[in-house]
């Protein structure tokens, strides 16, 4: 039976914990800094300039331990040292030159030195730190060649050493950086050939080398390299080359830009480049007609402006509905003017269209020539110029410039009153709570090679990509700003605002940081590859550590604390005999319904006291009870605002009961995603654990697939929207949470269903984090625990080795397709669904154990769907399919579904956030907020939110 405390015996427990635990934890703090890495410390401080004392703080205490600014630590295994594993020191004014003695910190992960003004050249011993994965140096003015030594950085993924002076030819030994994906060193001095040698790099997508002085020959194997995006080589000097026949065999390509480069012949065969979106080969010595072949209807932006390319404008020049700029000026191009470019694009609000034309010989326009008022099309020293006749065409005959290239917005709202200034509030101008007053962060943003020329028609879904993978809100990015730079570059000032309040929490601050500074997020390929400008903390400067830096890593943090919890453990055991004796003579049996002062509290979390719940509840009434399990009760509620909730009460001594109530909260206080059921608040009092999440008017996809329950069968088409909306969730837990979840018990009673029948995981009281990255950055395969989990749905590998992977929720998940193709439960009077559709599809009987409460549904999309989740239901995990795959084969089975029941009212979010439909791609800003607002519709009746286990 649990020993349950008085008030004062908590006090005497906490007393005797607090006079003896700083000194277990002293004890485990006196770990320090590897000495070896202190003296390289000292010795790059010795290098550099500080003018500002931005590094006043090297000049005291152990560096890990005392959070010297930009030092991030871990503790390694058997060691009895800290070792620097981030040095990261963005923009700090620093002048100076970099110390060979960066050598000797041979745990480094990231190095950067990024927006300084550093001079000297690059430490050959750079090339030590084997486990360097991040080595950013750009934008300062670093000198001389390339050290041959960094080739030996085997784990290195980026390299950044644009903007700086650096000369010299690009050393042949990057070709060993096998695990290299991104080399930036456009904006430099390098000279010599191009190493064909690197087209060896396996996974490599930009190579970034414009505006160097490289000669010699485009090197033709790059045909070879099996991943590469982006090819951006412009300001070079490759006299007397063609371009390789071979790329043309580039199959992942999205984007090849040669301008400048004095390149000659013809341009070769591209028609084999199915993702192709942006080509630029302009002001180079080009010749021939234009491409007669169909280019990647993925185009938006071709220039092959300043060439002698002679003939006609062909008609395969049409046909690109995402078309944003065609430049063919100062060419030799004849014949008529085209109208038919633009007959296929569909423009939107924001859409535009850039056609330059000017100076060539194009002497006649067709007879009705009526571009639409979003082309801008230049003319100017053509042969139909000086012969037109209608009067409408001078306007295309005058020379222009093109639109404004830059853009701004602001924050202000005449209809708020004016925000506090003893701190720099602002209001968010997207922020559902109207006139909200908040402090946001600062974001220096730039996109270095972006597959667009226009901005605007992208701002939408620019704005979705980058909040889905900072897991903010959409009303929470605002961009300020932003200018198209020489490159072309797009360079942005990004504000983050915090959610729903006026301030972010140092948590979150931290994090945010983090996966930008880190370049934890990828975007997507249509805005390229990212660098970070600046972060400015501004008000929050004070309340972060040294405010770029955390000192110790979640690890080291672990190892340090380890020491101290094992001998706070022994002193909180002998409290605890010490009380338990005072108990066992004065126990008390009492119930406690006010809130205490122990009471559990959530940053970010609405706190409920158990007053507010039983009013909610009519005093917990049974006419509210929905449901019950093994947890306890569930009750549907009406908070004092009117909003509808459900209401999981914990039974009295649940001890499982507790661990799982923590385990909820803690996950899902910082999981946000459509598809997952979201936690509005709780209830910890000293006798009362309460869970409160949003209420789900259409209950359990258990009870849509019960034939007493149900009131109104799904269609396959629902059907299959619940499959795709449930992995997306799951995809989004395994791929997308910081750190990543294996949810353990995934069910169709798991599964709940909004009012419009979309569905959202739930129950994570189960669940467990996923295994992180060890020192070594190698990630373990699976986390070993206790099966736990439900009869049926568990993973038969997990249940025979206790060893938990991503691939478990796969097979769970599996048999929830099963279970929405046949209606059957996982098990029933013995017999098993997963063996029981097996057995049917052998004997060629699929199609009889199909659920013909459904109605009728495409043949072929059936069969799609039961291979699909009979492969999530191996037995060998390695053959199950992995969640994105998953999500992508439900999307192919989705497009596959006749008009009839693929219908607008059954729109689905994208894994990036974004709504689509069978007959749409995009959606407005507008729409989007709209779309996935912050609840669900309320019904005054419906299903309980937690089904029993």
């Amino acid at each position: 039976m649990p020993i349950r405390m008085s008030g004062v015996q908590f006090r005497l427990h906490g007393a005797i914990l607090g006079i003896l635990f700083p000194y277990f934890l002293y004890v485990a703090v006196a770990k320090s800094t590897d000495p070896s890495e202190v003296h390289a410390l000292k010795a790059i401080r010795s290098s550099l300039i500080d003018p500002l004392k931005n590094l006043a703080n090297w000049n005291s205490g152990d560096p890990c331990t005392s959070n010297w600014t930009g030092v991030v630590c871990a503790s390694m295994p058997n060691d009895g040292y800290l070792h620097i594993e981030e040095l990261q020191l963005l923009k700090l004014n620093l002048s100076g030159t970099l110390a060979p003695e960066l050598g000797l910190l041979a745990h480094l992960r990231i190095l950067g030195f990024m927006w300084n003004n550093i001079s000297g050249s690059i430490p050959r011993e750079i090339g030590n730190i084997t486990s360097l994965k991040l080595l950013l140096l750009n934008g300062n003015q670093l000198s001389g060649s390339l050290p041959e030594d960094i080739g030996y950085l085997s784990n290195l993924d980026r390299l950044q050493i644009d903007v700086n002076q650096i000369s010299g030819p690009i050393p042949k030994s990057f070709a060993n950086l096998s695990r290299v994906k991104h080399l930036h060193m456009n904006n430099n001095s390098l000279s010599g050939q191009i190493p064909h040698e690197l087209s060896r790099l396996p996974i490599l997508l930009h190579l970034l080398v414009d505006n160097n002085n490289l000669s010699g020959h485009l090197p033709r194997e790059f045909a070879e390299l099996p991943s590469l995006k982006i090819l951006q080589l412009d300001n070079n000097n490759f006299s007397g080359s063609s371009i390789p026949a071979s790329y043309s065999n580039i199959s992942t390509l999205l984007k090849l830009s040669l301008r400048n480069c004095d390149l000659q012949g013809s341009i070769p065969d591209l028609s084999k480049l199915p993702h192709l979106m942006y080509l630029d080969l302009s002001s180079n010595q080009l010749k021939g007609p234009l491409p007669s072949y169909k280019l990647s209807i993925s185009m938006t932006t071709i220039d092959l402006s300043n060439n002698f390319l002679d003939g006609s404008i062909p008609t395969n020049f049409s046909g690109f509905p995402k078309l944003q700029r065609l430049s063919l000026q100062n060419n030799q191009l004849n014949g008529s003017v085209p109208s038919s470019i633009w007959q296929n694009i569909t423009f939107g609000g924001n859409d535009t269209l850039f056609l330059d034309f000017e100076n060539n010989s194009l002497t006649s326009i067709p007879v009705a020539f009526h571009p639409p008022a979003n082309v801008t099309m230049l003319l100017y020293r053509n042969p139909v110029c000086a012969n037109a006749k209608q009067p409408d065409l001078v306007r295309y005959c005058q020379p222009q410039v093109e639109k404004q290239t830059s853009g701004s917005s602001t924050n202000s709202n005449i209809n708020c009153i004016p925000c506090p200034t003893d701190i720099p509030y602002e209001h968010n101008p997207m922020s559902p709570i109207p006139c909200l007053c908040a402090v946001p962060l600062g974001v220096g943003f730039r996109l270095k090679s972006p597959g667009i020329s226009d901005f605007p028609p992208y701002i939408a879904d620019f704005e979705i990509n980058l909040t889905s993978l900072l897991k903010l809100f959409l009303y929470q990015l605002h961009i300020d700003r932003y200018i198209w730079e020489v490159g072309p570059r797009l360079s942005m000032h990004l504000k983050l605002y915090p959610d729903k309040s006026n301030l972010f929490n140092v948590t979150e601050i931290l994090r945010i940081q983090r996966m930008l500074r880190g370049w934890e997020i990828t975007l997507s390929d249509t805005f390229g590859p990212y660098e970070l400008l600046n972060f400015t903390l501004g008000p929050y400067a004070n309340e972060i550590p040294n405010t770029s830096k955390t000192g110790l890593s979640k690890g080291a943090v672990a190892g340090i604390l380890l020491g101290a919890v094992a001998g706070a453990g022994t002193v909180s055991a002998l409290a605890t005999i010490l009380i338990m004796r005072r108990h066992s003579r004065n126990q008390v049996a009492s119930k406690r319904r006010s809130s205490s002062k122990f009471s559990f509290k959530v940053d970010g979390v609405k706190y409920f006291t158990f007053e507010e719940m039983a009013l909610a509840t009519n005093n917990f009434n049974d006419s509210t009870q929905v449901g019950q399990g093994g947890y306890g009760k569930v009750y549907k509620g009406i908070l004092a605002d009117g909003t509808l909730v459900a209401i999981k009460r914990a039974q009295e001594g649940s001890l499982q009961g507790s661990k799982e109530f923590f385990t909820e909260i803690e996950l899902l206080s910082r999981l946000h995603h459509r598809n997952l059921v979201s936690l509005v608040g709780y209830c910890d009092e000293q006798d009362e654990q309460m869970l409160v999440y949003e209420f789900m008017p259409n209950g359990t996809l258990r009870d849509h697939l019960s034939s007493t329950k149900s009131k109104q069968p799904l269609s396959f088409a629902m059907r299959l929207r619940i499959a795709l909306g449930s992995a997306r969730g799951i995809i989004y837990l395994h791929s997308e949470a910081d750190p990543p979840i294996f949810h353990r018990d995934i069910k169709a009673s798991n599964i709940l269903l909004d009012a419009k029948f979309n569905a959202k995981v739930a129950d994570f009281g189960l669940s467990r984090l996923a295994p992180v990255p060890d020192v070594e950055g190698i990630v373990p395969g699976h986390v070993s625990t206790v099966v736990k989990g439900t009869p049926g749905y568990l993973d038969p590998e997990y249940f025979l080795t206790h060893k938990l992977t991503d691939k478990s929720d796969v097979y769970s998940l599996g048999v929830v397709f099963l279970e929405l193709l046949t209606g059957m439960r996982p098990i029933l009077h013995g017999k098993n669904i997963v063996r029981e559709v097996s057995m049917a599809c052998q004997s060629g009987m699929m199609f009889s154990i199909i659920d013909n409460h459904m109605g009728s549904y495409p043949s072929e999309c059936i069969e799609n769907f039961v291979s699909l989740a009979r492969r999530c239901c191996r037995d060998e995990p390695d053959a199950r399919p992995s969640m994105s795959e998953v999500v992508r084969e439900l999307e192919c089975i989705w497009q596959m579904m006749p008009e009839a029941d693929a219908t607008p009212s059954e729109s689905m979010a994208t894994d990036s956030g974004k709504i689509f439909t069978p007959s749409s791609s995009s959606v407005t800003r507008n729409q989007y907020v709209s779309s996935v607002g912050s609840g669900s519709d309320l019904v005054s009746s419906g299903f309980p939110l937690i089904a029993p286990r």
